[in-house]
């Protein structure tokens, strides 16, 4: 008997794609000093796939992420949600960022239940809503608490039910877990996975470890340094559902180097880029 998540997924192979994104192209700046972020890229995520992107430090990993998500425009090419052309933010997408993003004035549960309330949702309906979330991201217990009662990564983890709670069709996280020590990482990845699952909920994930690519991922997408375009898609053969415990396999490891042979190149292209430049400068003073 197929689960409700594998039903999801057999139905996903038979629609198109939910995000496609055609020769983007983002400049900053005009003329001689525009600077040339990220160069014809082009992908398509199915519905319910789980994608990583990553890249050296400024491949325009992040610019990518803000261009699909509406935050970034003035951008060459075209960024469609089943199909359709879609600029600006847009329902479909939910956002999860690097930075801090809890209200320290609300509780765990308010948190969670805020877009319901901005969605007009009454206080009992939303609450009972958010403790749907609060429980899928293993915080029961912890709804009366406040942000700077918990750890970083808890507090992580209120930010990723905030974003489910309004239920996007895409979840796009921008390195969710970067200041996160790499137990947390590992564990809170499992939670993801976790959701994943039981959501069949397409993502998009923007990061530059390597692991957690390959721990969550369909598909991880490698980007070159700047001008950033898309170098190589690695597709990750793991069985679902998938937990940390994969990282200790064979399979694991040699899908890691093999995409680590990728990055390190273009990590230490970035390298003698910046050390050219720094030469350039120091000559002109």
């Amino acid at each position: 008997m197929q689960t409700t998540a594998a039903l999801h997924a057999s139905d996903a192979a038979n629609r198109g794609p939910i995000l496609e994104v055609t020769d983007l192209v983002k400049r900053f700046g005009t003329g001689d000093d525009a600077l040339l972020a990220v160069d014809r890229v082009s992908f398509a995520v199915r519905h319910g796939e789980f994608v990583s992107i990553i890249g050296p430090s400024g491949c325009g990993k992040s610019t990518l992420f803000n261009v699909i998500g509406g935050l970034l425009g003035d951008f060459d090419g075209r960024v469609a949600v089943d199909g359709e052309a879609v600029a600006g933010t847009h329902p479909a997408f939910g956002m999860v960022f690097q930075e801090e993003s809890t209200f320290p004035w609300r509780t765990v549960i308010d948190n969670v239940a805020f877009p319901l309330e901005l969605g007009g949702i009454g206080r009992r309906e939303r609450h009972e809503r958010a403790r749907h979330f609060v429980a899928m991201v293993g915080l029961d217990g912890f709804e009366r608490r406040y942000p700077a009662e918990l750890s970083g990564g808890m507090r992580q983890r209120v930010a990723i039910a905030r974003t489910l709670a309004s239920e996007p069709r895409i979840l796009l996280m921008d390195e969710p877990f970067a200041s996160l020590d790499e137990q947390t990482r590992l564990l809170l990845g499992d939670k993801v996975l976790a959701i994943h699952q039981q959501l069949a909920q397409t993502t998009l994930l923007i990061t530059h470890n390597i692991t957690e690519a390959v721990q969550l991922s369909d598909r991880v997408l490698v980007m070159t340094y700047r001008p950033g375009r898309l170098k190589r898609t690695f597709d990750i053969d793991l069985p679902r559902p998938r937990t940390s415990e994969v990282v200790s396999s064979d399979a694991f490891g040699h899908y890691v180097a093999q995409i680590w042979s990728d990055l390190r190149e273009e990590a230490s292209r970035g390298i003698r880029d910046d050390e050219s430049r720094t030469r350039e400068r120091s000559e002109r003073r």
